[in-house]
């Protein structure tokens, strides 16, 4: 099954980052940005996840993301988690350029930025096939269908300006949340580590290159669209009130 994974994960190394600056450019193109402006963004973007891509895939390979012998050791795999997911909410809402194409972009084109989620579904196969246990196959790869499905259907009604749209958004975040807060935490518990506590006759094989590209590389990507989509939200409601007032 390795080559298997390795074919499967390969490709959304390539088209996850490509749907990114695609979206992205459809808010640059919508912001009216000079072209070298746009010109800019793009380049500056590629370089960013070509970047992180370059550097995760050779420290999955090393096994510099398998989960820490000893609760004092580096997490290197939520470092690059959660601080990817930083990085990508704040070149996008904290940086002029990044502000001004984020708000130009459309919030159900950043919705539907979840809908390959579904991608996740590849776990569901190792826990067939065996390479997987259920604890951590089942509510992660369920739960990014789920994800999926929901990113869809906010995106759908906010392209479409139904009133539920807002709510449907909160709701798709919620649930993608959720399940990498699940996805972590069995992760942690069924890999080789220091708080290895269950599935200890078959471990998890997550954190073993080439799957480790989900927590390092996709998951990060999909978090910090899940940030982004929170704060258009909250600009929204404030600009709402403001106008109620």
């Amino acid at each position: 099954m390795f080559g298997f994974y390795e074919f499967y994960v390969h490709p959304f190394g390539i088209g996850i980052p490509l749907l990114a600056v695609a979206i992205a450019s459809m808010g640059a193109f919508r912001a009216s940005l000079t072209a070298n402006q746009i010109a800019v963004f793009v380049t500056a973007s590629a370089v960013v996840l070509g970047a992180w891509f370059a550097v995760a895939l050779p420290f999955s390979r090393s096994g510099v993301f398998n989960v820490p012998a000893e609760i004092g050791d580096p997490p290197y795999v939520l470092m690059f988690l959660f601080g990817g997911a930083t990085l990508i909410w704040g070149l996008a809402w904290l940086t002029p350029l990044g502000r001004r194409i984020t708000e130009a972009t459309p919030l159900s084109a950043i919705a539907a930025f979840q809908i390959p989620r579904i991608m996740g579904g590849l776990f569901l196969i190792g826990w067939i096939v065996g390479d997987i246990p259920a604890l951590f196959a089942l509510p992660a790869g369920l739960g990014d269908i789920l994800a999926g499905i929901a990113g869809w259907q906010a995106s759908r009604a906010l392209a479409k300006g139904e009133p539920n749209a807002r709510s449907l958004l909160a709701r798709a975040i919620f649930i993608g949340i959720a399940d990498f807060f699940f996805a972590v935490l069995f992760g942690i518990i069924t890999s080789p580590g220091f708080a290895h506590l269950y599935a200890l006759d078959a471990p998890n094989i997550i954190n073993a290159y080439p799957l480790a590209m989900f927590p390092a590389f996709f998951v990060p990507i999909f978090l910090g669209f899940h940030f982004i989509a929170i704060s258009r939200l909250r600009q929204e409601s404030a600009t709402e009130s403001k106008a109620h007032a």
